[in-house]
């Protein structure tokens, strides 16, 4: 038998692939890799394979077209290690139809020297000044501040979400009713614009070899960007959801969790539900973190073996604990297509913030109308 995978490719993909051949031995089944970039994985759900990788953006879109088969009848259910709030949108309807596997989430990556030059000792980031005063500290000395992520919509809006939510904010109220042209919106869309200031935008490449070598001071990124090792200049911490010292925290750091379905489509479901049983199975996860796996567990990522290996995995665990979903919405590439250009209109001062915002607001409200 042959299973056919779909997965996102980079380190997502390589984690479940470190694991498979130990399921095909025991089970006397090939299964075949597809890596796709984003978008081709999107679309490739509509083919024909038997597991599949979801990003949690699409889970509205998806849930709406029937796509995934409901995973409890098939004898699949959640344990209780798994961290609870990367399950939030796991189910739909009652039914359980995707589980998280890799537990991409925000994190506040940083050049630990200029750091330490700027008066701060390692993983003591604590608020959203601290950050702009590290990074004004770098300007000082002729180096980059923030650098940050300008290239699409989607970015522009995603990397500034842990900003909005310390500030207690977000796009949508509880009906999904766009909430952008708010005050707490203008407010940390100005603390935004005074963070970048001190930096540039860049592709994903040249913003993490500019933090490495010491070029630039920080930015919101991801852990499966990059793995810290025992002499590097770059490491993570979790963002504490903080305005300044004093201020309340707050669940700041968003999820990009890849989660794994089955497609409705699959001719081999059982077969299908046994190799996600493997693939979550506590040991087998743990055994992936070599290979850049992030597994959404408490016994992987708090397993004192692995953090004297990988202690940014306390980190890790940190921001999976007080991550926030984005909003579970069909329209949310509309939605982006919409803000992220507005947004930038007023980050670069083409509008005002106010200006920008309220023509964000309208066209959103027309959107989700």
């Amino acid at each position: 038998m042959e299973l056919v995978l779909a997965l996102r490719a980079g380190a997502y993909a390589e984690a479940v692939k470190h694991s498979l051949p130990a399921f095909e031995s025991e089970n006397n089944v090939k299964c075949i890799v597809n890596e796709l970039g984003q978008e081709e994985l999107r679309e490739g759900l509509e083919g024909d394979c038997d597991l599949c990788m979801v990003d949690s953006q699409w889970v509205a879109s998806i849930m709406a077209q029937n796509k995934l088969a409901e995973l409890s009848s098939l004898g699949y259910t959640l344990d209780d290690d798994i961290i609870p709030a990367t399950t939030a949108i796991c189910n739909h309807n009652g039914g359980l139809y995707l589980t998280p596997y890799y537990g991409n989430v925000t994190v506040l990556l940083y050049n630990k020297l200029i750091a330490k030059e700027a008066g701060f000792a390692p993983r003591e980031i604590n608020s959203l000044q601290d950050m702009l005063e590290i990074c004004q500290f770098a300007n000082k000395r002729h180096l980059i501040g923030f650098i940050y992520r300008g290239d699409t919509n989607f970015n522009i809006v995603t990397d500034f979400l842990p900003v909005l939510l310390s500030y207690g904010g977000w796009l949508v109220d509880k009906d999904n009713n766009p909430t952008v042209n708010t005050p707490v919106f203008q407010e940390a869309l100005r603390m935004y614009k005074e963070l970048i200031s001190t930096g540039r935008s860049a592709k994903k490449a040249d913003l993490i070899t500019a933090i490495e070598f010491k070029s630039a001071a920080m930015t919101i990124g991801w852990p499966g960007w990059y793995t810290p090792k025992k002499n590097s200049s770059m490491e993570y911490t979790s963002l504490s959801g903080k305005v300044s010292a004093g201020s309340e925290p707050r669940a700041s750091n968003i999820y990009g969790t890849w989660m794994l379905g089955i497609p409705s489509s699959s001719k081999h479901k059982d077969m299908a539900v046994k190799l996600l049983k493997h693939l979550m199975d506590a040991k087998v996860q743990k055994e992936t973190v070599p290979f850049g796996g992030v597994p959404c567990r408490y016994s992987c990522l708090r397993d004192e073996e692995t953090l004297r290996n990988y202690p940014e995995y306390e980190v890790v665990c940190q921001a999976l604990e007080t991550g926030v979903y984005r909003p579970v919405i069909a329209e949310w590439t509309e939605f982006c297509d919409i803000l992220g250009p507005e947004m930038n209109a007023a980050l670069d001062d083409s509008k005002s913030i106010d200006h920008a915002l309220a023509t964000a607001q309208e066209k959103l409200e027309a959107l989700l109308k």
